[in-house]
């Protein structure tokens, strides 16, 4: 994880506890998970904008798409029954 060690750790640990104390840890700790909870749900989002735009954009590649899925279905089937 970002070439530190369980030593490495321990000591930044250490610190943070004696910076904030052991009330205020989970809050921070609670804190951080929401923001990236919420940073990595609106990343989610404009990829799924972007998708839905492209394909609104360009005409026919609704219909591509969907071809492409059904082929990939049939490649599937095929190594299933190996034709």
């Amino acid at each position: 994880m970002f070439g530190l060690g369980t030593p490495e750790l321990i000591v930044i640990m250490a610190i943070a506890f004696l910076v904030f104390g052991g009330k205020k840890l989970p809050e921070i700790g609670e804190g951080l998970g929401k923001g990236l909870r919420s940073f990595k749900k609106s990343m989610s989002d404009v990829d799924e904008a972007k998708a839905n735009f492209v394909e609104d954009a360009v005409p026919g590649l609704k219909e591509v798409n969907a071809f492409k899925e059904e082929v990939g279905k049939a490649k599937d089937m095929s190594k299933v029954l190996k034709v």
